[in-house]
């Protein structure tokens, strides 16, 4: 910006009083039509988009977004999104966004309640986050919305839930390409695992999701009579204990040739398990975590399904700065392409995903 641009500055060229003028920018109190429409003329021949004038250089407030995400150091795959908001933040912080970020231990539900309370005390301007937990996250959307807070939430969709936007990808189609691509590896009276590496997956909407578009996939073959097997398994941190249940599984289901892991977490069963027996298995996983990216490299892994999840968080922001300072409209809905990445097409993924956070 070139110049500072004040109330008295745009009432003085519209001849109205700096009381209309502030009406006119937030939108609030009764303006005639017509001088409403020249004050927005005056703004514009200013060159100024009339909300960041407002809130920036007219008050000089500030704008303070929260974020509440599962803590990286309980799951490495949110390093990502937490990247694309560090980087959505500096694009916008001389709008004078403000940045307030929330962290949980994703293996526990109570953790997440008590970083909700705590962050709805402050009372933000705007909220991000993830409602991976199901029970969890619909109470704290039916809070943000009677305190009367715009949220976005991302990764996890939530039918018709109160907030302003969803931005991630569409867990029944991730199901349901996850079954075509472990398809290739399968042959007729095979089994297929469906594995949740994760805590309380029961309650979790992504999951759920993902796990009925796995199916109805296979349904659609039924002369192939594919076995399809769901297994939950929460002590995945224990190797001892994770390898143990692998084993179980694999005894009991002796035609098992596919494995389908649901999260970020394909790589904590390949290191489970001796390359003796991984080498026979075809494993769908998702996300480009650098242990994924390495067993994808070694052909342990023969498909990452990747989520975008810098874009999530860049674009979550983003949209909360549209919508706050901007006055814009936002789509409810910005579902984004799910990517299969292979071992001959990962660097060019890496490296988009690395120009996107310079």
């Amino acid at each position: 910006m070139s110049q500072r641009i004040r109330i008295k500055d745009i009432a003085e060229r519209a001849n109205v009083s700096t009381g209309t003028v502030d009406r006119v920018l937030h939108e609030r109190g009764k303006v005639a039509p017509e001088v409403k429409q020249r004050v927005l003329e005056v703004m514009e021949e200013l060159g100024f988009e009339r909300n960041a004038i407002a809130s920036v250089l007219a008050y000089n407030r500030t704008w303070r977004i929260a974020t509440l995400m599962p803590d990286p150091k309980t799951d490495v795959y949110w390093a990502q999104p937490n990247t694309g908001i560090e980087q959505a933040i500096r694009s916008v912080r001389h709008y004078g966004i403000v940045h307030e970020p929330h962290y949980y231990n994703v293996l526990s539900p109570s953790d997440f309640v008590r970083k909700a309370e705590a962050m709805l005390q402050t009372a933000p301007d705007g909220l991000l986050f993830a409602p991976i937990l199901l029970k969890e996250s619909n109470e704290l959307l039916r809070s943000s919305s009677a305190a009367k807070i715009p949220t976005v939430t991302i990764n996890t969709y939530i039918k018709d839930g109160p907030y302003l936007a969803y931005i991630g990808q569409d867990s029944y189609q991730s199901g349901v390409l996850a079954g075509r691509l472990l398809h290739f590896g399968l042959q007729s009276g095979s089994t297929a695992a469906l594995l949740n590496l994760d805590v309380g997956s029961h309650n979790a909407q992504h999951l759920i999701d993902k796990e009925q578009g796995f199916r109805e996939y296979f349904a659609r073959f039924p002369e192939q009579e594919i076995n399809i097997v769901k297994e939950d398994f929460e002590d995945f941190m224990d190797k001892r204990k994770l390898r143990r249940f692998l084993s179980e599984l694999l005894e009991a289901n002796k035609k098992l040739h596919g494995i389908f892991v649901t999260n970020s977490r394909a790589y904590r069963v390949i290191d489970a398990l001796p390359e003796s027996i991984t080498q026979h298995l075809k494993i769908v996983g998702f996300d480009l975590v650098p242990p994924n990216l390495e067993h994808l490299r070694r052909n342990n892994i023969d498909f990452l399904i990747n989520q975008n999840p810098v874009e999530q968080g860049y674009l979550g922001i983003i949209s909360l700065f549209n919508h706050l300072l901007k006055k814009k409209n936002v789509e409810n809905l910005q579902y984004l392409p799910l990517d299969i990445v292979v071992t001959e097409n990962v660097d060019y993924y890496l490296r988009r995903q690395k120009e996107m956070v310079v």
